[in-house]
């Protein structure tokens, strides 16, 4: 897999694409959580499914698979894999 040149929000990339973690702009109590959860830069993480309104999304990250609100995804920075 060939990491594209476009970056952006992991609430944007679509469902069952995967894209790989560049940043992540979140900070206190969330910012912790989401590198607890193994989603630091360099990871890659799969868009399993949205619910219908898009909120929550469920990814696959290290094997596992999480749900997360879009409000949180959207300070997640990926690049859309190839």
């Amino acid at each position: 897999m060939e990491i594209g040149t476009a970056s952006l929000s992991l609430a944007d990339l679509p469902a069952g694409s995967a894209g790989c973690i560049t940043s992540v702009e979140v900070g206190g109590l969330l910012r912790r959580r989401i590198l607890d959860l193994g989603m630091i830069p360099g990871t890659q993480v799969r868009c399993v499914r949205k619910a219908p309104w898009g909120d929550p999304v469920a990814l696959q990250v290290r094997g596992s698979i999480i749900a997360l609100r879009a409000e949180d995804l959207k300070r997640i920075k990926v690049s859309p894999l190839n």
